[in-house]
């Protein structure tokens, strides 16, 4: 399996993003306007690499920067080894999945960040595919939970109306991204 390992240059520039991130003026999406919780955490589980994250990402309204580069790395192409920023609004939807469905479980990932030579590749194998998937952009991810039915995982998905929401039973995943409003 070809891995690339990430390299100094990109590691400081992930940490960059998640420092800004994390020190930003603006509060955390889901601050303002309504209640939000004094923490929110989120729980991994990588189907592919069995590697598990149980992290507090944002406290009080601000990203918190280590945790967003632990999660970028639970999520990244588990094909090439490459990491990418996850959209910090793509994780504040899996925590309203989370309060959603009413689950302490971790999300099982299917599918986190893509890198491009991995979204071509799957592409020629499944027209299901998108050729400028969200995945390439940190903005999508495709989970299960193992203590949910997947039709009520997608049902909450799309009740949550935050963007895409793709039901795959068969290879048993629920697709949910921070594009616009849209389900298939």
């Amino acid at each position: 399996m070809n891995r690339r390992k990430i390299d100094r240059r990109e590691f400081l520039k992930l940490g960059a993003l998640a420092a800004v991130a994390g020190f930003s003026p603006v509060p955390a999406f889901g601050a303002i306007g309504r209640l939000s919780p004094p923490e929110r955490s989120l729980s991994f589980f990588n189907t592919h690499t069995g590697e598990t994250l149980d992290a507090v990402y944002c406290i009080k309204g601000r990203y918190c920067p280590e945790t967003l580069l632990r999660i970028n790395h639970i999520l990244r192409d588990h094909r090439t080894g490459e990491i990418a920023p996850i959209d910090p609004e793509l994780l504040d939807l899996l925590h309203a999945l989370t309060r959603k469905v009413g689950t302490r479980s971790p999300f099982h990932v299917i599918s986190g960040y893509r890198s491009p030579a991995t979204n071509a590749k799957l592409r020629g194998r499944s027209r299901n595919v998108a050729t400028n998937s969200l995945h390439m952009e940190g903005k999508a991810v495709d989970i299960c939970l193992p203590d949910r039915d997947l039709r009520s995982l997608r049902k909450a998905a799309l009740d949550l109306s935050r963007g895409g929401v793709g039901f795959y039973p068969g290879p048993n995943f629920v697709h949910v991204d921070v594009g616009r409003v849209r389900f298939w």
